[in-house]
C-alpha cells in the first residue's frame, strides 16, 4: 500500500475512495429496487407512482454528489470519529457550563419546556377544546400525550439548531486557534442537547405510562427516531454555523422559521384533519413530520418504522443530502472562518 493511500485513508476513513464509492452506490442500489418493488394495493396508483420515480431522482441525485465530492464529504465525519473522546469530554462540559453560576442549575434546563407543556395543554385542552376535534379527525389517546409525544422531539430540534447554529461564534477563540479542528463545535452543542433531550423522553414514557401506555418493544424505536434526528439537525448545523459567521442575520431568521416551523409541524394539531392528500403530502415534506409521528407510533399506535416506507425513504434522502451539502459549505468556508471573527 502507497503512502499515498495510507494518508487518503486517515483523510477520509477506513476505506479508500474507490471502495467507499462502490459501497455507497452499491446501498443506493439496493434502496432503488426496495422502492421500486414496494407495492400498496390500497393506496393510489397515480400518487405511488410517482413517489417511485421521485424517490429514485433523489437516491440518483445523491449518489452522483456523493461520488463527486466523496474525498470533500468523508472529511468530517472522519474527523468527528477521530476526536470522538474529546468531543464527549467537550459536550458534557458546554451542558456544565450552560447553567452554571444559577441556584437551580439545570432545573432550569427543564423547567421552561415543561411549563410550555402545560401552558398548551391548559389553552388547547381545556380552554378550546381542541381535543374534540382531534377526535373528529381520528384521535384516540389523552391529549396531553398527544401533544408531549409532538413537542419532546420538537425541543430537541429548536435547542440543538439553535446552538449548533451560534457554535462557531460562541466558541470563536477555539476557530482561530491554528491547531484547533473546528468542525467537532458543531456535534459538541448538539450532543449537549442531546443530554436535555433523554430527560424529556424519560417524562414522556411516565405521561405515557400514566395513561396504561406502559413501554414495549415498539418503544424501542424512540432509539432510532432521535438518532435520525440528531443526524438531520446536525446535517443544518453545519450548514447554519457556516453561514451565520458571514451572515448574523441568519440567527433571526432561524429563530422565526422555529416558529413557523412549529405550526407547520404536526404537533398541536393532527395532519388527518387536512381535507386533501396534496395539502397532506406538501405538509409531510417537512423532515420533521416523520419524527414527530415516528415518536407517537412509538409510544401508542405501536407502528414499526419500516411500514411508513416512502416517507422513511424520502427522510433519509433528505437527511444524508442535507449532511452531504452542509459539510461540504462548511469545509468550503471553515478557511475563511478566523478572518471574519
Amino acid at each position: 500500500m502507497t503512502e499515498s493511500t495510507e494518508h487518503d485513508k486517515k483523510r477520509t476513513g477506513y476505506f479508500s475512495r474507490p471502495a467507499g464509492v462502490a459501497i455507497f452506490w452499491g446501498l443506493g442500489l439496493i434502496l432503488a429496487f426496495v422502492l421500486v418493488r414496494h407495492h400498496n394495493p390500497l393506496a393510489d396508483q397515480v400518487t405511488e407512482q410517482m413517489k417511485k420515480v421521485s424517490g429514485c431522482v433523489l437516491i440518483a441525485f445523491t449518489c452522483i454528489i456523493f461520488a463527486i465530492y466523496y474525498d470533500r464529504i468523508m472529511t468530517i465525519p472522519s474527523e468527528l470519529f477521530q476526536s470522538r473522546k474529546l468531543i464527549w469530554k467537550l459536550a458534557k462540559n458546554d451542558f456544565r457550563k450552560r447553567y452554571a453560576g444559577s441556584y437551580l442549575g439545570i432545573v432550569w434546563a427543564m423547567a421552561q419546556p415543561v411549563v410550555t407543556v402545560v401552558m398548551y395543554w391548559i389553552v388547547f385542552d381545556k380552554v378550546f377544546d381542541t381535543r374534540s376535534q382531534l377526535v373528529a379527525s381520528g384521535l384516540e389517546v389523552p391529549y396531553v400525550l398527544y401533544l408531549t409525544a409532538g413537542l419532546v422531539p420538537w425541543f430537541y430540534f429548536s435547542e440543538a439548531i439553535t446552538q449548533g447554529t451560534m457554535a462557531l461564534i460562541e466558541y470563536n477563540y477555539l476557530v482561530k486557534k491554528v491547531v484547533f479542528n473546528i468542525s467537532i463545535l458543531p456535534i459538541i452543542k448538539v450532543i449537549a442537547a442531546t443530554f436535555i433531550h433523554v430527560f424529556f423522553v424519560a417524562v414522556l414514557l411516565l405521561v405515557a405510562a400514566g395513561y396504561g401506555y406502559y413501554p414495549n418493544i415498539y418503544t424501542l424505536q424512540l432509539v432510532y427516531y432521535s438518532f435520525c434526528l440528531f443526524l438531520l439537525v446536525l446535517g443544518m448545523s453545519y450548514l447554519t454555523c457556516a453561514l451565520v459567521v458571514f451572515i448574523r442575520d441568519l440567527q433571526q431568521i432561524i429563530g422565526i422559521a422555529l416558529q413557523i416551523g412549529m405550526w407547520a409541524t404536526p404537533i398541536l394539531w393532527n395532519i388527518e384533519m387536512l381535507t386533501t392528500d396534496n395539502m397532506k403530502t406538501l405538509f409531510k415534506l417537512n423532515p420533521l413530520v416523520y419524527i414527530v409521528n415516528g415518536y407517537r407510533s412509538a409510544i401508542y399506535e405501536k407502528i414499526w418504522f419500516w411500514e411508513h416506507f416512502y416517507s422513511s425513504t424520502y427522510f433519509w434522502i433528505f437527511t444524508i443530502s442535507l449532511f452531504c451539502v452542509g459539510t461540504l459549505i462548511f469545509r468550503k468556508l471553515r478557511v475563511h472562518f478566523a478572518d471574519v471573527l
